[in-house]
């Protein structure tokens, strides 16, 4: 029985998960599990979600010079499309978890059903560095693609910055540090379910924040562990909804109706439109944080691959 209070979940969701339990496939709870734990079980969910993904024809390991040393990244060519535009990516993973073999399947998703490159962007997580060193890989790699983009076959005049969760953060921050230093080359953004604001209290919070996976408790512990110190939350590059967001570059946003961070991406779609941003927000029905990933086991997961492509490709024509 669904009433107005019980909100609907997708069949496929709650299936998803089953089998995921069942093969033991379970991120452990970071409060009692060391983060070397959760990394691991992340890798073995991530493995087992890209599981029959064939490579594209041309996908390299890319050791790039960013700020803190170099940044191990990895470039998808799309087949048989000359000089593609290219999508400068992170994962997410709260800062601290995620890696580029885990995003691999979706990503060659992306960059098939798009024709855009996709850069994947490996940038150091937390507690091993802090706030702001993410961020400024992320940028530095953005930026490189923009200045050496043509010696990779991309065309380095049609960039777009994507990332999902934590990623879409970087993300957004990368395209307004573009945006002010009068940056051209950067024409979208595809923000999928992303932490925009340091806020963990808002009513989306309180109503899907409280069980397993992304809560409350995960989130207050990512951001004291990201960051060196409160004021920080403050800080745009740390909380991008904050920034002034007027001449961005357009963005997609996806997001779940039952993600505790849909008030974020409801709140940075309010305020890029009235910035006078052009952006598109997407909220897909009975499904949760984190599922762009699952396109094997969700027919919902592999429309958005689908819509995202889309969006891509028509903000980068």
């Amino acid at each position: 029985m669904n009433d107005a209070t019980t909100p609907w979940i997708d069949p496929e969701l709650v299936a998803a998960g089953k089998l995921l339990q069942e093969k033991g496939l379970v991120a452990p709870d970071r409060t009692v599990a060391s983060i070397p734990e959760v990394r691991a079980a992340q890798e073995r969910i991530g493995a087992f979600l890209g599981e029959g993904s064939a490579p594209l024809k041309d996908e390299r390991d890319l050791s790039l010079p960013g700020p803190h040393g170099q940044v191990p990244c990895r470039l998808y060519l799309p087949d048989g499309v000359e000089r593609p535009p290219l999508l400068v990516y992170a994962h997410g993973g709260g800062f601290m978890q995620g890696s580029i073999p885990s995003w691999d399947h979706f990503l060659r998703d992306l960059v098939r059903q798009s024709g855009v490159a996709a850069l994947s962007v490996d940038y150091q997580l937390s507690p091993e560095v802090k706030f702001p060193v993410a961020y400024e890989e992320f940028l530095a790699m953005t930026r490189l693609a923009a200045r050496e983009g043509a010696g990779f076959g991309i065309d380095p005049t049609r960039l777009a910055v994507g990332g999902d969760s934590a990623g879409a953060n970087l993300a957004l921050a990368a395209a307004l540090a573009l945006r002010d230093a009068g940056e051209r080359a950067l024409k979208f953004q595809l923000l999928i379910y992303g932490v925009y604001s340091t806020d963990s209290e808002s009513p989306s919070w309180r109503r899907f924040g409280q069980g397993a996976g992304l809560n409350q408790a995960n989130m207050r512990w990512i951001w004291e562990t990201y960051l060196q110190s409160p004021e920080q939350q403050k800080d745009w590059r740390a909380a991008p909804i904050t920034a002034d967001l007027k001449g961005v570059a357009p963005a997609h946003l996806i997001v779940g109706s039952l993600d505790p961070l849909l008030d974020d991406s409801n709140n940075l779609a309010a305020k890029l439109k009235a910035a006078g941003v052009p952006c598109q927000l997407t909220v897909y029905q009975g499904i949760n944080h984190g599922f762009i990933r699952y396109g094997k086991l969700i027919g919902t997961a592999r429309r958005a691959i689908a819509d995202c492509a889309a969006a891509l490709k028509a903000g980068l024509a």
